[in-house]
């Protein structure tokens, strides 16, 4: 019970306390936490500001994200090692919002997200996450990588592209008409980022991949700029006002101020005008923000639990994110969840606690405020090929092939149209109809599972012989609605002549109203052929479900035994 309730409780900063209130913290601890949190904000800084220009938005927001929310995030929040941010899972939602709504929208469905994380976390439904099937979990996260890989196509080989279309079939149309216009010095500064992190690991260096990789297309995009082959990058491509009324490029190395999130710029660079109908319009879009981040805060928390041998608190969990989109977009920050990939970077990188993570947030804000300037050079090829490794990591294809070859063909199909949905058309529509897909193909798989068999002369149970026309059959199984229709039509059909039946029920563990109102029509079949009925050994829930549809022995017609051999009694001497 007390592990019960802890699952269901819900605590603001139950990490942080137990991990450095309850537990001892000391300078050695922290010294970890230290170079854990140093090690996953420089892989933050420019994974945060391509997944912000992923999401239609310009660098710096995702930056402001990392900063902010990843330290709220961490120290209200219910998992210890889990390193909170933009991730890669929210490209194929905030995109739209951004493309729509503008940047105010897209903090505007952030906010509102907040509130509902909050409400999930106060109705303590964190444990839901059990209820996703894996190969719903696995097809929309697969769906997400192919929509982010396809979009990083134009910036990787330096496409001229003056609008994406929406749909997906009409980015593919849009990208392959757009080919012709191929820039070699684009192609061959992605293509020796994305060879360097995909070599970088095998070189088990202590730095990560990510800042060798970018650096070396910082060099090359420089190189051939002087060479007269400029490439895109972040300071070519963004700009931000200045104090003077002028305009500076790339990103400014601020700290952010706090800004009513409906005051940022709309659609048309003015303000957003909230109205009852923008609301109505960006409900949707926050719910399915919420869900997403639920699910892969609580999957990121489950991954470390399975590292690190402790476990997260759910709803305390669900509370700290929800905490961290209602603060973040109030400074220009977009939708954080935890990141999976920089939560296990910071594992092994030895983290002992959510330390780590408000360390992590303080790397990036030094990293904004000391390189701000210097990271205007980062081209946008190197920003497409680190996104590319990102969709590819997030892909999972090794359990996807897996799954296809030795998972069930129900599963398999779950997988594909969960994949496809997410793909071709929205992200909460393939987790919805995953998961009535699944939940049918379980209910099938289970349904054929309860079976009905003759057991009339079988030795060990039936001790005395059966009067003429007398049988015993065994349920095995839940009498639920997906069943209970075949299996009465079933007993119905086999005992279409007898004079009395025994239902031997030791084996039926439920008894829903379908499968009642199934009994109920046996019972009037067999009535009206004249053919008694005994119920012998009900279990707790369905004696529980008869008494309260108040089903009462008919004369001549039903009676109900304690056991099996009460019932073989009741039918050798009817007088008893």
């Amino acid at each position: 019970m007390p592990h019960r309730a802890h699952l269901r409780s819900v605590r603001l900063a139950s990490a942080f306390v137990d991990s450095c209130i309850k537990e001892p913290y000391n300078l050695h601890r922290f010294r970890k936490d230290l170079i854990a949190g140093v090690t996953v904000g420089i892989i933050a800084i420019p994974l945060a500001m391509a997944l912000a220009i992923a999401s239609g938005v310009p660098p710096q927001h995702g930056l402001y994200t990392a900063m902010i929310a990843g330290f709220l995030i961490a120290l209200t929040g219910g998992s210890r090692l889990s390193i909170s941010g933009p991730t890669a899972a929210f490209v194929v939602i905030l995109f739209p919002i951004a493309s729509e709504f503008g940047l105010a929208g897209l903090l505007m469905a952030t906010l509102m997200s907040g509130f509902i994380l909050v409400g999930l976390a106060l109705a303590r439904l964190g444990r839901l996450i059990e209820y996703i099937p894996e190969p719903v979990t696995l097809g929309f996260t697969s769906g997400i990588a192919i929509v982010i890989a396809t979009l990083q196509v134009k910036d990787f080989f330096g496409l001229s592209l003056a609008e994406m279309p929406e749909t997906y079939i009409g980015k593919v149309h849009a990208l392959a008409l757009a080919l012709p216009t191929l820039d070699w010095a684009n192609i061959l500064v992605a293509s020796l980022t994305l060879a360097l992190l995909i070599l970088w690991p095998r070189l088990k260096m202590p730095v990560p991949g990510h800042l060798p990789a970018v650096l070396l297309g910082v060099a090359v995009s420089l190189a051939l700029a002087s060479a007269g082959h400029p490439v895109d990058t972040i300071g070519s491509r963004f700009t931000y006002p200045l104090a003077d009324g002028g305009v500076g490029h790339g990103i400014p190395s601020l700290f952010p101020d706090f800004t009513w999130p409906w005051l940022q710029p709309g659609p048309d660079g003015q303000p957003l005008a909230w109205t009852w109908s923008t609301f109505e319009r960006l409900l949707p879009a926050a719910f399915s923000i919420a869900m997403l981040g639920a699910i892969e805060s609580l999957l990121c928390a489950v991954v470390l639990d399975g590292m690190t041998g402790r476990r997260h608190q759910a709803n305390g969990e669900l509370l700290g994110q929800g905490i961290g989109n209602l603060v973040v977009p109030f400074f220009g920050g977009i939708t954080a969840t935890a990141a999976i990939a920089r939560s296990t970077a910071n594992y092994r990188s030895g983290a002992e606690s959510p330390v780590s993570g408000m360390v992590h947030a303080a790397v990036v804000l030094a990293g904004l405020i000391a390189l701000g300037p210097l990271l205007a050079y980062l081209p946008m090829a190197s920003m497409a090929a680190l996104l590319l490794m990102v969709a590819w990591n997030m892909s999972e294809a090794h359990k996807v092939v897996a799954l296809i070859k030795k998972a069930p063909t129900g599963d398999i199909l779950v997988l594909m149209t969960c994949l496809t949905l997410t793909v071709l058309f929205d992200m909460v529509l393939a987790i919805s109809a995953g998961i009535v897909m699944a939940a049918l193909l379980f209910m099938r798989d289970i349904s054929m599972m309860t079976k009905v068999s003759d057991i009339s002369s079988h030795p060990k149970l039936i001790s005395t012989p059966l009067p003429d026309n007398w049988a015993v059959y065994k349920i095995n199984g839940p009498l639920f609605f997906a069943a209970a229709d075949r299996v009465f039509s079933e007993l119905d059909m086999l005992t279409e002549t007898k004079q009395g039946l025994i239902l031997y029920m030791d084996a039926v563990s439920l008894l829903d109203a379908g499968g009642l109102s199934a009994f109920n029509k046996f019972v009037q079949s067999r009535h009206q052929r004249g053919c008694q009925l005994i119920l012998a050994d009900l279990q707790f829930q369905p004696l529980r479900t008869l008494a309260k549809a108040n089903v009462k022995p008919i004369e001549g017609a039903l009676r109900f035994a304690p056991t099996l051999s009460d019932a073989l009694q009741l039918i050798n001497n009817p007088s008893t």
